[in-house]
């Protein structure tokens, strides 16, 4: 019997009324929040606007969560697609299944497209987002803790994960191999969602870390692909620690392929951008003239505005 270990939470959702709020959605939108005002700090630090960081969230998050939710439902198909789906399921998102991987480039294209429209340098748009993902990452994986799901292996370790008889969607989980999990009243489970904070946490110090200390050396969206090198690594190594059933192609599940091309992109773009990346400081004069332009232009329409309102 383990004397140590942790446990999980006793609900994964309350009301609000007639409205129920599940905490999977809550710790998502802390993490959107958290990564917002990272985001901010650092872009206003290269002569950017919170105004601009706004306008971008909006349009780049919604992008990210319906590719987060396409991933996870076609690496996933048995659940959503008939014979053994059903297509109503695709936009039951309060039952869970959100995949990174999706919504980073879904997300990724839309704010490129956004960034390229309104004239914003993406790559140091890119480097300032860099620290803020793994954040949100690590905050979001709070949410399958409240869910009890996405664990590991079942383990003895001290820090080994407690299941108990709470309302969560952990408790019908599939394994692996297909078959029912061992039963989650004598087993303790590796805690992968803790993994995957710790090591999120860890990757944000040292792209801040990192990108202060080379500040004079690294070329503009380095440090974005030094977040998809440190991602797609800890990704490839903590997917296999995962219980959950998954699709396997040539014997390795499918977020473990997509984790080990995420890393090589990674590594070929922080080598792209070393050779032929743009000068951050000159992406920097870049985005300080657009964000003259625009409050020139703003304070013109602000005194428009006030000139038909005395008429």
């Amino acid at each position: 019997m383990n004397l140590a270990y942790i446990p999980s939470p006793t609900f994964s959702q309350f009301k609000i009324g007639p409205v129920t709020i599940h905490m999977y959605a809550i710790c998502i939108l802390a993490g959107i929040c958290v990564a917002v005002w990272i985001l901010t700090k650092r872009w206003k630090r290269y002569g950017g606007t919170f105004d601009q960081i706004l306008d971008t969230t909006l349009v780049t998050v919604p992008c990210a969560l319906v590719g987060a939710r396409l991933y996870h439902c076609i690496t996933t198909p048995y659940d959503y697609f008939p014979p053994t789906g059903n297509l109503i399921n695709l936009v039951k998102v309060w039952e869970g299944g959100m995949a990174i991987f999706g919504g980073i480039s879904v997300g990724a294209l839309a704010a490129f497209l956004w960034c390229r429209h309104k004239h914003y340098p993406f790559a140091i748009f890119a480097d300032a987002i860099a620290p803020a993902l793994p954040v949100a990452q690590a905050i979001g994986r709070l949410g399958n803790w409240f869910n009890q799901e996405l664990y590991g292996w079942p383990t003895n370790l001290p820090w080994g994960l407690k299941l108990n008889d709470a309302d969560a969607i952990g408790k019908s989980e599939i394994c692996y191999n297909g078959s029912q999990c061992p039963d989650y009243k004598t087993t303790l489970f590796h805690p992968t969602f803790l993994y995957e904070m710790i090591w999120n946490l860890i990757g944000a110090a040292l792209i801040i870390y990192i990108g202060s200390r080379l500040y004079d050396r690294l070329k503009a969206g380095q440090q974005f692909a030094m977040y998809l090198m440190w991602y797609g690594l800890g990704r490839t190594w903590i997917e296999n620690v995962r219980i959950n059933y998954s699709t396997v192609i040539l014997g390795l599940r499918t977020n473990v392929w997509t984790a080990i091309i995420v890393f090589i992109l990674g590594c070929v773009l922080f080598v792209v951008l070393y050779q032929y990346g743009p000068d951050p400081k000159a992406q920097a004069q870049r985005l300080a003239a657009v964000t003259a332009d625009e409050l020139e232009r703003q304070r013109i329409q602000e005194e428009q505005d006030a000139q038909k309102k005395r008429k």
